[in-house]
């Protein structure tokens, strides 16, 4: 057992490593997308798979070489998720003849928080379509705050800030609200031009709500007062997200990471949201990860090889 092997499963790619015992990278390789939430079970364990059998014909290795895979995905951060998920993992390398050892399925939030601080006490707020906050204490106590899904939660995401956009829009024609800059831009792109254009592009097109995201950031940048307050009421939510890590932490300070291209990357939103934490939160500092998501997740395999 001289190999870990990470994978990172998201929703537009997975990416894999494997390292040997002392964490240095001897591959890495990349496949489709594998959140089970939006593939589907079957293509996301059949992705997973073939990283890992890609893995082990790149070395010339057995599986039983392979000391503990992690894979973090989104849609494991519940027990139940995550155990039926790597059920069926290891069902389908049954049929392959495969044998997987010490594999553990974890959240997505799970291996960018154990990557981002090689390990050690810190805070990640992840924003992509959702959002979700981890953080481990000094004790090595895991907390998490937010991650309820779109219908309850996801505040500071692109499908919160989405959403807000076009109901923005829906009063807007209706008169409810100021009139904002974004109705001319979505027109633009969308061939929307009233009410009834606009249900049409939501309900019967199944449009993407975050893709709106860039448009409302540009209005906002371009001080369209509507939109320069959706993106303040989020940056207000993640604060909220914040203090709240903080009273179950019990820490002093707090070194966080903003994780996810909606607030990793620079545009007006993220730097918008970086100024305004650190104008209400002092004790809160931000800086950049350390190691990648798949790094984390072969951490977390190291520690469970030594167990």
């Amino acid at each position: 057992m001289n190999y870990l092997i990470g994978i990172d499963g998201g929703a537009s790619k997975t990416n894999c490593v494997i390292t040997d015992l002392n964490l240095n990278i001897v591959h890495k390789c990349t496949g489709g997308p594998s959140n089970f939430l939006v593939g589907g079970i079957d293509e996301s364990v059949n992705i997973i798979l073939n990283l890992i059998d890609t893995c082990a014909e790149k070395l010339m290795i057995d599986y039983n070489d392979v000391g503990a895979i992690v894979l973090g995905i989104a849609g494991a951060g519940r027990e139940e998720s995550a155990e039926y998920f790597k059920e069926r993992i290891l069902r389908q390398a049954g049929k392959l003849r495969n044998s997987l050892k010490s594999l553990c399925v974890v959240s997505d939030a799970r291996i960018a928080l154990e990557g981002a601080f090689s390990g050690n006490a810190g805070c990640v707020f992840i924003a992509g379509t959702g959002s979700i906050l981890l953080c481990k204490d000094s004790s090595g106590e895991i907390h998490r705050v937010g991650g309820y899904g779109r219908v309850i939660g996801d505040e500071g995401s692109g499908y919160s800030i989405g959403r807000k956009g076009l109901n923005a829009m829906a009063k807007s024609y209706d008169g409810r609200c100021l009139k904002t800059m974004l109705e001319k831009i979505f027109e633009e792109k969308f061939d929307v031009k009233n009410t009834d254009s606009l249900i049409e592009a939501v309900y019967s097109k199944n449009m993407d709500i975050a893709s709106i995201v860039p448009l409302v950031i540009n209005c906002a940048e371009k001080n369209d007062e509507v939109c320069l307050n959706i993106l303040e009421e989020e940056c207000e939510e993640i604060i909220l997200h914040i203090r709240a890590a903080l009273a179950k932490t019990k820490e002093p300070a707090l070194k966080l990471c903003l994780v996810g291209g909606l607030v990793e990357n620079e545009n007006f939103y993220s730097v918008l949201l970086r100024e305004k934490i650190s104008k209400a939160l002092p004790e809160v500092e931000i800086q950049a990860p350390q190691y990648p998501p798949e790094i984390g997740a072969v951490l977390i395999a190291k520690k469970k090889l030594c167990q």
